[in-house]
Parts: structure tokens; C-alpha cells; sequence
């Protein structure tokens, strides 16, 4: 089953590294077969980084968007989800973590992405430790 998108007119995303933008009117987009895609809206920029929880969620999405399961960018989620770890005191946002750091470690990295919004999400106090 095909992958549907619905772009805005103007809007980025990226395919399989390739940075995309939509022309000027609304338009749909079908990826049939798989591919790795992220919305303008799930792009992060470097300088948004600025929390464990935001910090995770680039590291991982560089992950993504290049499809490598190690390296610097692995490094830089697992120092992210090991202070978020270390510094929180809510339970359900430590097992969060280590969920996404399963995830990343069983290649899942869509999921992964998935998780770390939810961390970015959560409380200030919770995701900002």
C-alpha cells in the first residue's frame, strides 16, 4: 500500500535524504515502495536542539534520514536519552527513554522518531531535566 502525501503548496520535505519542496498549489505525492520521509514539520533545525529531549530527537532523526545505526549521531542519542535517564525523577519519562533507545537499537528509527516527540511533548519539567 502506497504512502499518500498531501503537501501544502510551498512545503519541504525530505525523501531518502533528498530535500524537496512542493510547487506552488497543493499536491499529492505516492510512494510506492519504502522509503524514509520526513515533513517540514518533523524537520528539526541544529539550534532547536536545545534540551536532552530535543537533543535525542535530531540525533535520531539524523539517524533517519541517512538510514546508519551508528556513528556520531547514535553517539549523540544515546548521551541525550542517558541524561534525560539520569536526570529525571518521573518514571514514566525514564522508561520512555529507554524504549526509544530499544527502538534505535532494533533499527526502528521511525519509532524511535515517534517516541522522542512524545518526550519533547511531555512537561517541561519532565523532558527539559
Amino acid at each position: 500500500m502506497p504512502l499518500k502525501l498531501s503537501l501544502k503548496p510551498g512545503e519541504t520535505f525530505v525523501v531518502n535524504g533528498a530535500v524537496l519542496r512542493n510547487g506552488e498549489r497543493r499536491g499529492v505525492l505516492l510512494l510506492e515502495n519504502h522509503a524514509r520521509v520526513l515533513r517540514e514539520k518533523d524537520i528539526m533545525q541544529p539550534e532547536e536542539a536545545d534540551t536532552p529531549a530535543r537533543r535525542a530527537y535530531f540525533a535520531v532523526m539524523q539517524m533517519y534520514l541517512t538510514g546508519d545505526t551508528e556513528g556520531p549521531a547514535y553517539d549523540r542519542a544515546a548521551l541525550a536519552l542517558a541524561a534525560l535517564i539520569k536526570s529525571s525523577g518521573d518514571r514514566d519519562l525514564r522508561e520512555s527513554a529507554l524504549e526509544i533507545s530499544r527502538d534505535i537499537s532494533s533499527g526502528a528509527l521511525y519509532r524511535a522518531l515517534t517516541g522522542c516527540r512524545k518526550l519533547i511533548a511531555a512537561p517541561r519539567e519532565m523532558a527539559d531535566a
